[in-house]
């Protein structure tokens, strides 16, 4: 049996009708803030925390209702969660035995309901409705504040089984075969460990105390209960002694203390105060306290610990808390059938390689003391860690509307592309899926220099919540089904990706053993012999066929969240040729460990003087295969843009991908920052880009 789905009504920023389907086992749920990830985990806890709080606040209602909805009815909270029988669960199993009575569905897969509702009973309602009316306002503020001051106090809640229309209160020892163990995002582990004065330290030390007599399955409960009776028995006898030595110690100052009872009369009728006592293994508890021992044999008390250490200890001892609750040879028929863990932010305090070692821990010992794992998570680490069947995103769009993907169910079809997204989905990836929106982008020059673009013409980024994914290549076919918003689970979120038309050109008679049109979707398929430049389109067309674009997303069809922008046909290239070609002997685009520094600024600057074609032609060295296809290609090109062309193409020649992206990215830095700024054109087609997607 397993947690199928919660659907909740109301409640907090979840508004009517939201449900949430979960995994069987472990079900990690990011988003960004305020997408309603602490709600959700509140929900479940509602339902299924047998010890928490039923009572609700004025601001535990959602707001996001009209006048008209609040006169008409008084608001209410309705959360209700689903079991569900699993796949090769036993017949007539506990879990069955357990949600018997709460059985909405018998037939196979049999499936069962908690339903907790906040309500205000049905016989106040007329003077509700009647206080509503009363109320001459145009601010909804103001119904609100009469709800609590006179109606709130009024409110019950209730937690029913099966069909809530059936009205059948579940009954509280049955509530109490589940165990929910909650860890919030601000937790005292410290209030919570270090002594066995604590209630949690304390219960675990007494349930794994003797656990070599207790975990031994060979020997019957009979036998292990006379073991560890005989050895408490010892601890008496040891106990007693102590006990006898301490009244030695004060046997003189026990005369002198008890001295003043008889001046006071306190030994009226012969009764003398004395001094007696025992003690049991489990009351000496309180004197253990946790330590850490290194391998020098150092200790120090775990309050000197870091936090990040002490949350994990602290989430150990939860999981050996929930393994004694869940023993019947402990706890007989108390003890609980279905555990449940809920881990707010993991993270907290803990830096990736732990973040991973965690997760690690999770999967190999928690599964086999928990049924579900809940977890809420802003880490990247944690997101590409696990599976995408395991991950659920909440999201929220401009328009407050929450939308819920489930990615694993989004790549159904399509094992492929889900295996692509599992392999790269890394820590720098995943900010992708907590983004408010995404631009994608083809290469590391355009992911360091896209925010700075985006500063360039006035907007920020980070400010919209904007992730630059580098996708290495044309590979956005794969991340883009994440997004499709005209498909079921997916996110969806503003995207736009931003490419090359990289146009090319084909020999005639190669073209006859290839299909019309050379549709290259990777970098790696245009090489030397095929790829050319804007200038040289339809140059020699008796010899080649042109194609202005190789890029087949420029011509599919997507959805209206997803938008393509890439270069003007007829005049585009690459990144790094609309780069130059908007910047003409800019000598901010030129970085010092380019193959053809020096030339480049030569000729950048015979360009700003304004000298003739002809005259850069021949400063351009290494006069090889480049030069004269280039002097060939540019001749019989009719456009009024030679110049800018041919110190274009010898720039594009010059740059290496790598350590020319860094430098880049820091020359236009450093000139946004200057009180001396040079004039800087940010390539059309990205401006485009960056104003769609920070448009609201």
């Amino acid at each position: 049996m397993y947690i199928s789905k919660i659907s909740i009504q109301n409640f907090r920023s979840l508004k009517k009708n939201t449900t949430i389907h979960f995994n069987e086992g472990m079900n990690v749920i990011i988003g960004h803030n305020n997408s309603g990830k602490s709600n959700l985990l509140k929900a479940l806890e509602l339902v299924l925390s047998v010890g928490s709080t039923k009572r609700l606040n004025i601001d535990d209602f959602n707001k996001e209702v009209t006048i008209e909805e609040l006169q008409s009815s008084p608001p209410n909270i309705t959360i209700s969660v689903f079991f569900t029988e699993s796949e090769n669960e036993e017949e007539f199993s506990e879990d069955l035995v357990t949600v018997s009575s709460w059985l909405i569905k018998l037939n196979k897969p049999y499936e069962a309901q908690l339903t907790y509702s906040f309500y205000l009973p049905e016989k106040e309602k007329q003077d509700y409705l009647k206080a509503m009316e009363s109320v001459n306002s145009y601010n909804i503020e103001d119904y609100w504040q009469v709800i609590k001051h006179k109606f709130l106090r009024k409110y019950k809640s209730i937690i029913y089984g099966g069909e809530p229309e059936l009205k059948q209160v579940a009954v509280p020892e049955t509530l109490n075969k589940i165990d929910f163990q909650f860890i919030n995002a601000i937790r005292d582990v410290e209030r919570d460990l270090f002594t066995g004065r604590n209630t949690l330290l304390r219960e675990v030390i007494d349930f794994f105390m003797d656990y070599e007599i207790k975990d031994k399955k060979s020997k019957d409960r009979i036998k292990q209960e006379e073991e560890i009776e005989k050895l408490k028995q010892e601890f008496s006898v040891n106990s007693a002694a102590l006990i006898k030595t301490l009244q030695n110690r004060m046997e003189h100052g026990k005369n002198e203390m008890l001295s003043y009872a008889k001046q006071t009369g306190a030994s009226f009728g012969n009764a003398i105060p004395d001094f007696d006592g025992n003690i049991l293994d489990s009351e000496l508890y309180s004197a253990l306290r946790l330590i850490v021992r290194y391998e020098t044999g150092i200790t120090i008390p775990a309050t000197h610990n870091g936090l990040g250490y002490n949350n994990l200890i602290f989430m150990s001892l939860l999981l050996a808390k929930m393994q004694k609750d869940a023993s019947g040879d402990y706890l007989g028929s108390n003890a609980k059938t279905f555990p449940i863990l809920v881990i707010e932010e993991p993270e907290a305090h803990l830096h990736p390689a732990m973040q991973y070692k965690f997760l690690k821990f999770l999967r190999e010992n928690a599964k086999s003391k928990a049924r579900q794992i809940f977890i809420t998570t802003h880490s990247p680490n944690i997101t590409s860690a696990v599976s995408l069947d395991e991950i659920m995103c909440l999201h929220r769009t401009h328009q407050n509307e929450l939308n819920i993907a489930y990615l694993g169910k989004i790549f159904e079809d399509d094992p492929k592309a889900k295996a692509y997204i599992e392999r790269f989905l890394d820590a720098t990836k995943s900010d992708m899926l907590f983004a408010q929106s995404v631009i994608f982008v083809e290469g590391l020059a355009e992911q360091l220099t896209m925010s700075l673009f985006a500063r360039y013409i006035g907007h920020d980024l980070e400010g919209d919540h904007v992730a630059v994914i580098n996708v290495n290549g044309r590979y956005f076919d794969h991340f883009l089904k994440l997004f499709n918003s005209n498909h079921e689970y997916t996110l969806h979120k503003k995207v736009a990706c931003i490419t090359d038309l990289d146009p090319v050109r084909v020999l005639h008679e190669a073209k006859e053993d290839s299909e019309n049109s050379p549709e290259i979707t990777k970098k790696s398929g245009i090489s030397d012999d095929t790829t050319c430049y804007p200038f040289e389109l339809y140059t020699e067309s008796d010899d080649y066929a042109y194609y202005a674009c190789s890029n087949s997303l420029v011509y599919q069809v997507h959805p209206s969240n997803i938008r393509i922008f890439t270069q003007k046909m007829n005049q585009g290239k690459t990144f790094e040729y609309s780069l130059g070609l908007e910047n003409p002997g800019c000598h901010l685009i030129l970085t010092k460990n380019m193959t053809n520094y020096d030339e480049l600024v030569q000729i950048f600057d015979l360009f700003n003087k304004g000298e003739s074609l002809e005259f850069i032609l021949g400063r351009i060295g290494k006069r090889g295969k480049f030069y004269t296809r280039i002097t060939n290609s540019i001749s019989k090109y009719t456009g009024l843009d030679k110049k800018e062309h041919v110190l274009v193409a010898r720039y594009l020649s010059s740059v290496s991908k790598g350590e020319n992206a860094y430098e880049l990215a820091y020359s236009l830095e450093q000139n946004l920052e200057s009180n001396n700024r040079i004039d800087f054109n940010v390539p059309e087609y990205i401006k485009d880009a960056i104003r769609w997607i920070s448009m609201k």
